[in-house]
């Protein structure tokens, strides 16, 4: 039962098909981890992590690195609790470590718009790593209004709204181990 639907959500009218399943997820994440241990072999990458959406993803990506990784966390804004959004996005929690000379990989959970990643690669450039590269889980095809530089990239995906493995609605689904499309009311 790969993509089972947890008895939680089994009546829940909102939760579409199963996008990307569990075991999908855990061999592209297993390959991803190799990849990116051979690009950083001799070095210990820092995993900079962006909350909530990636914590799932960012804990089963760090365990397919064979390399000894650091991690910190950014928290940052700009759906709230709506499907859509905001186009304002805040930082919310900022890095504890510093990024000076140290070769960071920023791990996302989506780039939708891309409006997010720019702001944060900006902001990450700014603290003089000696490296910065860009690790998501998902990339929604076609919203972008240019192709994003991400090195690794895990699945492409249709302009839908998802949720499970980290993303939510309103905090809601995070735990599931599958990407599931989400309907709106």
């Amino acid at each position: 039962m790969d993509d089972r639907v947890p008895s939680f959500t089994a009546d829940d009218p909102l939760l579409g098909r199963v996008i990307v399943g569990r075991s999908e997820l855990q061999a592209r994440i297993a390959e991803m981890g190799r990849q990116i241990a051979a690009d950083y072999a001799g070095t210990s990458p820092l995993l900079v992590g962006v909350l909530k959406g990636a914590f799932m993803f960012m804990s089963d990506l760090a365990r397919a690195v064979d390399l000894p990784v650091e991690f910190d966390f950014m928290a940052v804004s700009s759906y709230g609790s709506a499907t859509k959004t905001s186009g304002v996005v805040r930082i919310v929690k900022d890095l504890d470590l510093d990024l000076t000379d140290r070769h960071v990989l920023l791990v996302e959970d989506i780039v939708d718009s891309g409006l997010t990643l720019e702001l944060l690669r900006k902001n990450l450039l700014a603290r003089g790593p000696a490296s910065l590269e860009v690790c998501a889980l998902l990339l929604k095809e076609g919203l972008q209004k240019s192709e994003p530089d991400l090195r690794y990239v895990g699945f492409r995906i249709p302009d839908a709204f998802v949720v499970g493995y980290g993303l939510d609605v309103a905090e809601r689904f995070r735990n599931l181990d599958a990407i599931h499309a989400y309907a709106e009311e």
